[in-house]
């Protein structure tokens, strides 16, 4: 891994530089592996610089009884890891949720993904499925319309979720790149539903090895995803390497009357995929398109 990891560093002008980096760092943290640390003020000073970096020294208020974050304590399959982000706001407040943030903070590139939400958007649960590469803390923070940051954080016991091996092998994952589907769950007369969207693609995060000739294989993921509900654009997302294999996301939202939904996402090797569903399915009514 070092002389994958240094090789990268040569290629100062690569939009990649950065996950070369990443994992020189992992790198050297295997070979550190053995050792033992004070973890308490290394981890809290490790979030610290973290949330400086990434809220640029916004306050972040503690967000009990607003925010939650939901993942098991100790993953079953690191690569893999549920996460459920919930906003319960209180009866009459009239705030509205601006996006949400989830930070895993011991990955090679913390920030798994910053959800945007539209102002009618409703959205309250979001739920997908993550890598995790060490034992860590896991954060997320909201912003409210107030334009307030709110922090709740939890602990998961996993490790190597980032470097694990995909579980699809390379001419699969080309047949179904960008393959999608879409479910509605819950009752069309109901003021809230749910809906879950699904897209083929093997998310490779850089530090992965081919099982055959154990070189690494290069980086490539899904960084953005648009939802619309009609012509009313839902959420948007951007991402990094620690999104899982065919990324999966499940979110409430308020029906707007709209008879169709339409995903659009982008991988970092400049591809589209963009399907559209009727509203009333839990079925693709075309195939994904590739642009």
């Amino acid at each position: 891994m070092f002389g994958h990891a240094l090789k990268c560093l040569h290629r100062i002008g690569s939009q990649w530089s950065w996950l070369c980096v990443a994992a020189l760092a992992l790198a050297l943290l295997s070979a550190l592996g053995g050792l033992s640390f004070a973890a308490t003020p290394e981890i809290e000073d490790t979030w610290a610089s973290l949330a400086n970096d990434i809220f640029r020294g916004r306050p972040l208020a503690d967000g009990t009884g607003l925010v939650s974050i939901d993942m098991p304590i100790r993953a079953e399959d690191a690569a893999i890891v549920p996460v459920t982000m919930r906003v319960t706001l209180p009866p009459g407040d009239s705030r509205g949720l601006k996006a949400l943030t989830l930070v895993i903070d011991s990955n090679p590139v913390p920030v798994a993904a910053t959800f945007t939400f539209s102002d009618s958007a409703g959205i309250s649960v979001i739920s997908t499925r993550v890598r995790i590469n060490s034992y860590t803390n896991v954060h997320v923070v909201a912003e409210l319309s107030d334009s307030k940051l709110y922090l709740a954080q939890t602990y998961v016991k996993a490790s190597g979720g980032c470097s694990a091996p995909a579980a699809k092998n390379a001419d699969e994952a080309i047949a179904t790149l960008g393959q999608m589907r879409f479910r509605v769950f819950g009752k069309p007369s109901g003021a809230q539903r749910e809906a879950q969207v699904m897209i083929r693609h093997p998310n490779n995060s850089g530090l992965q090895r081919d099982q055959v000739s154990l070189l690494y294989i290069p980086a490539n993921f899904v960084d953005e995803l648009h939802v619309w509900q009609g012509h009313a654009l839902l959420f948007s997302m951007k991402s990094g390497i620690s999104i899982s294999e065919d990324p999966n996301f499940r979110f409430t939202y308020v029906p707007n009357g709209a008879t169709t939904f339409k995903v659009e996402a982008r991988d970092t090797n400049g591809k589209v995929f963009v399907s559209e569903w009727p509203a009333t399915t839990s079925e693709p009514s075309n195939d994904s398109s590739n642009l």
